[in-house]
């Protein structure tokens, strides 16, 4: 049987970052992805990574407080402080590593401004710093001996007696399936983006992590809190980074005018994403918007500058717009990008299953609260998953392995999948199944949302799942079977759709990404609070916990 101390499940920034920490501590640690690694979805970050430095006359603490007012205060500060404080270390780890961020003209490292902070602590590779990061962790994972698993899908967790004792992955080359035991496992597998419909999140997006812990029993927080990028292309939902805005791009309603003067008169197109996005939103229900958009205007930073620090953004607006942001200003709307919910952990990474941990954009360690800033996403992966990775290892040394009947677990694994592979055609399709539920989640739990919206979600997930249940897979080969694969898929994603849209529905204000226009202001008195989520009989079970608050008491939020 295949064996390791530590299993990391998923192959982007966290999972490498905490698959390299492991392995650097001693642990038998391999690494299982269902893409090879350098095409996870920490590629698609495009804006940078912060970081306080102290030889720029910056500060951590003011890092931290940025963060704490950018999650309008449902950010556990502990967390936020751990995290704040370790970003000049990752940072400098990162350059060592190899990474060769932009640098200024005294040959310092530069920075750029991003939204919702005082002070420009971006640091950045033009605008694919996330690329350029993941190329470079890649290196590292070679140097470091792990093992990896290439395009192999974790279908289920095996637990003995409440102890993780491994996994279940489909390796997709083959289509057989593998026990392999592990004396703890690490959820690095991202967001959950393509529950909605568009995303700017990969294809491979899907919320698997999440489903297979939440299906184990773990606990998936502040789901209701679902980031939508204030700049992302017309048409396609393609990112256009922040980066731009950062750069000095100017947002404009169909007249030119730059509107963000109204809603944020201090940050203007710097305030924080939720605010931007709704601001873009009322612009486009109010008419000011063309076709469903408002436009970004980078016309006067001039090409020079586009073309070193904004490139990958213009050929993206050339290929996919028809649209030269040198020359004229691109159609952008609000679209979904990030989850600031996932897994709860504490901030080793550990969730409620002993010996299950979590990073990255699948974990919850209350860093993003109810809106995350730009550029703390890959400050997050690269903390926590080091965090991860370190505690795993040596809580392993005085762990042995969990025995389990490897013939039984993958028996009964195997028959789910016969079962879905035998259906009959009955003309339904998992990929209508899919669109229909990506176009509700987008329609009815939005940048704003409410009781009637969110309920007419929930009614529609429950009629999808009724279909899911009957849905035939169509190719029946078990050799690189991407319709099965997608299908497996299908059912995490609306496992995790259920989290998001009875937390919202739960949430009676308005707080970060959950703005509902029934109850439309933020009440610390009765919902400062997280909303965790776990699997009942019948469907998520919800329950309360606190926000942890060190030394930032709350207050309005205003930019």
């Amino acid at each position: 049987m295949l064996e390791h101390d530590v299993l990391v499940i998923g192959a982007g920034l966290a999972g490498m970052r905490a698959a390299i920490a492991a392995s650097a501590n001693g642990a038998n640690t391999a690494i299982i992805s269902k893409v090879h690694p350098v095409r996870s979805h920490s590629n698609a970050a495009q804006g940078g990574i912060n970081a306080a430095l102290l030889d720029r006359g910056d500060d951590w603490e003011d890092h931290a407080y940025d963060t704490i007012k950018g999650s309008d205060f449902l950010g556990d500060q502990d967390a936020i402080e751990v995290m704040c404080s370790s970003a000049g270390r990752a940072l400098i780890d990162m350059e060592h590593m190899g990474v060769t961020f932009n640098r200024d003209d005294e040959g310092k490292l530069g920075t750029r401004a991003f939204g919702g902070q005082r002070r420009a602590r971006t640091f950045y590779v033009g605008d694919f710093t996330g690329q350029a990061l993941l190329h470079v962790m890649f290196e590292q994972l070679i140097k470091s001996g792990v093992r990896s698993y290439e395009e192999w899908f974790v279908t289920s967790l095996i637990e003995e007696e409440g102890q993780v004792a491994g996994v279940i992955a489909l390796e997709i080359r083959t289509g057989q399936l593998h026990a392999i035991r592990a004396k703890t496992v690490i959820f690095c597998t991202g967001g959950c983006g393509r529950l909605f419909e568009p995303s700017t999140n990969a294809l491979i997006v899907t919320g698997d992590g999440m489903a297979l812990a939440y299906n184990a029993g773990a606990g998936l927080m502040d789901m209701e809190m679902v980031q939508y990028h204030p700049t992302t292309l017309a048409g396609s939902g393609v990112l256009l980074s922040e980066a731009a805005r950062g750069e000095g791009a100017y947002l404009r309603d169909k007249d030119g005018n730059r509107f963000m003067e109204r809603y944020a008169p201090n940050m203007m197109e710097l305030a924080s994403r939720d605010v931007v996005s709704r601001a873009e939103q009322t612009e486009i229900n109010a008419g000011n918007g063309v076709n469903g958009c408002v436009f970004l205007d980078c016309t006067h930073l001039g090409e020079a500058l586009i073309m070193e620090k904004l490139s990958q953004i213009r050929e993206i607006g050339i290929d996919l717009a028809g649209v030269d942001m040198v020359r004229e200003p691109v159609p952008i709307r609000p679209g979904m990008h990030y989850i600031m919910g996932g897994i709860k952990t504490d901030i080793d990474g550990l969730t409620s299953i002993p010996g299950v941990y979590a990073a990255g954009e699948c974990a919850n360690v209350s860093v993003h609260g109810g809106n995350r800033l730009g550029a703390n996403s890959l400050l997050d992966t690269i903390v926590f998953g080091e965090r991860s990775g370190n505690h795993a290892a040596n809580a392993c040394r005085s762990l042995n392995f969990v025995d389990f009947d490897e013939h039984e677990v993958v028996a009964r694994e195997e028959g789910r999948i016969r079962d879905m592979l035998e259906r009959p055609d009955n003309g339904d399709r998992w990929g209508a199944i899919r669109q229909a539920m990506g176009e509700s989640m987008v329609s009815n739990v939005a940048v704003f949302r409410d009781e009637q919206t969110i309920g007419e979600a929930i009614r529609d997930l429950e009629g999808l799942r009724e279909r899911y249940a009957r849905v035939p897979v169509q190719n029946k080969n078990r050799v690189f079977n991407t319709d099965l694969i997608f299908a497996l898929e299908l059912g995490y994603m609306l496992d995790v759709a259920d989290t998001i849209a009875f937390s919202a529905l739960e949430r009676k204000e308005s707080r970060g990404a959950n703005s509902r226009t029934d109850f439309p202001e933020r009440d610390d008195e009765n919902w400062l609070k997280h909303i965790v989520a776990k699997k009942g009989e019948v469907g998520p079970e919800l329950s309360y916990l606190p926000v942890t608050i060190t030394k930032w008491q709350p207050e309005e939020r205003k930019y």
